[in-house]
C-alpha cells in the first residue's frame, strides 16, 4: 500500500467502520506515522468530509455524528450480510409499518456495481426457506425507535394504546425492554397507571411521547423469559403439569418457551402449560425421548392411551388391509 491515494481512501473506509481512532490506531492500519494520518485527514477535510479531531489522552479522529457518504460503499461479504439480513426480516415478519425492506434492497441494488448486483439478485430470487413466512402485525418505526430509545435511556414515556376490544388509554409505561416474538413486537415494562408488569403489542401503539421521568428496571429482569411465560400462561382449557425425566437445557431446546414454563427439579423438569386440546398435548410429551410423569389433569392419561391405541393399529397395519 504504497500510494497515498490509497491511503487516503482506506483511512476514509476505517473512519467509516469505527465510531473513533486514535491516530496511533490508524497509523499502524495504514502503516505509516501519525504525522502523515494528520496530512491525510487534512486532505479528505479538503474534499468536504467533515473529520473531526479529538485532542487529548483520549482523542482521536472521527466521521461528524449524521454524515452519510454518496455512495454506499460495501464489500462482497457486507452486501451478502445486508442482503440475507432484509431477506431474512421479511421472512420473519419483522418488518415496519412502511415498506421499508424493499426499499432498503433496491436502494442498495441500485447502487452496487453491476458484477456485485447480479449475484445478489440471483440470491434474492432463487432463496427458500423451510419455515412458513410469518405474517405479523407491524407496528409504526416512529413507534418501535421510541420505545426501543426509552428502554435504553431508562426514561418514562406516554402511551396511546388500543387494547384488541379496540378500547384507547393513554398510560405512561416504564419500558424495560421490546422483544420480537412471532412475527409480532412486543414491550415489557411497568405500567403505571395499573401499578403492575404489563406486556403491550407494538403494533397496537399508536403514539410515544417521551416524559421527564426516569426509572430503574429491577436486578436481573429479562424481558424475554417474563413476556414468554406470560404467552404460555394465557387462557386455555386445561392446565397441564408433567415431570419430564429428563436434563433441563435439552428440554429446553426442545419444547417452546413460548407454550411452556420449565423448573429444574430433584427428579426431573417440572412442565406447566396451557392447552385447549390435550390431543396435541399428548403428541408433544410423546415426541420426546425421555420418560414422564403425570400430576394433572388426568384427562391427559387418557389422550396418551387413545394416541398409543392409533400409533398401535397402524403398527399393525399391512398393505393389503388398505381400502382400495
Amino acid at each position: 500500500m504504497s500510494h497515498p491515494l490509497t491511503r487516503v481512501l482506506t483511512l476514509l473506509e476505517l473512519l467509516q467502520s469505527n465510531a473513533r481512532l486514535t491516530g496511533t490506531e490508524l497509523a499502524d492500519r495504514l502503516d505509516t506515522d501519525v504525522r502523515t494520518v494528520r496530512r491525510y485527514t487534512a486532505h479528505l477535510r479538503d474534499l468536504g468530509i467533515p473529520v473531526e479531531a479529538e485532542r487529548g489522552r483520549y482523542g482521536g479522529y472521527r466521521l461528524a455524528r449524521g454524515y452519510r457518504m454518496p455512495p454506499l460503499v460495501l464489500t462482497n461479504d457486507e452486501a451478502l450480510a445486508v442482503v440475507l439480513g432484509l431477506l431474512a426480516a421479511e421472512r420473519l415478519g419483522m418488518g415496519t409499518a412502511a415498506p421499508a425492506n424493499a426499499g432498503a434492497l433496491a436502494k442498495i441494488e441500485r447502487v452496487l456495481p453491476h458484477a456485485l448486483r447480479e449475484p445478489l439478485a440471483a440470491m434474492r430470487e432463487t432463496l427458500s426457506f423451510t419455515a412458513n413466512a410469518v405474517i405479523g402485525q407491524a407496528p409504526g418505526t416512529g413507534v418501535l425507535l421510541a420505545l426501543a430509545q426509552a428502554s435504553r435511556a431508562h426514561t418514562t414515556v406516554a402511551i396511546s394504546h388500543r387494547s384488541w376490544r379496540h378500547k384507547h388509554t393513554e398510560r405512561d409505561i416504564d419500558p424495560y425492554g421490546v422483544v420480537f416474538h412471532t412475527g409480532r413486537w412486543y414491550v415489557v415494562g411497568h405500567d403505571r397507571l395499573r401499578d403492575s408488569l404489563r406486556t403491550f403489542r407494538i403494533d397496537r401503539i399508536t403514539s410515544v411521547t417521551s416524559r421527564a421521568d426516569s426509572f430503574t428496571a429491577p436486578d436481573g429482569f429479562d424481558p424475554v423469559v417474563h413476556l414468554t411465560s406470560t404467552l404460555a400462561q394465557g387462557t386455555y382449557r386445561w392446565q397441564v403439569e408433567v415431570t419430564i425425566h429428563g436434563p433441563l437445557d435439552e428440554i429446553a431446546r426442545r419444547l417452546s418457551r413460548s407454550a411452556v414454563t420449565l423448573t429444574a427439579q430433584p427428579t426431573g423438569v417440572l412442565m406447566h402449560a396451557r392447552a385447549e386440546r390435550l390431543d396435541g398435548m399428548a403428541h408433544m410429551l410423546a415426541s420426546l425421548e425421555w420418560p414422564f410423569t403425570i400430576h394433572h389433569p388426568d384427562e391427559l392419561r387418557q389422550a396418551l392411551k387413545n394416541l398409543a391405541a392409533q400409533l398401535t393399529a397402524a403398527a399393525q397395519r399391512k398393505p393389503e388391509e388398505l381400502p382400495q
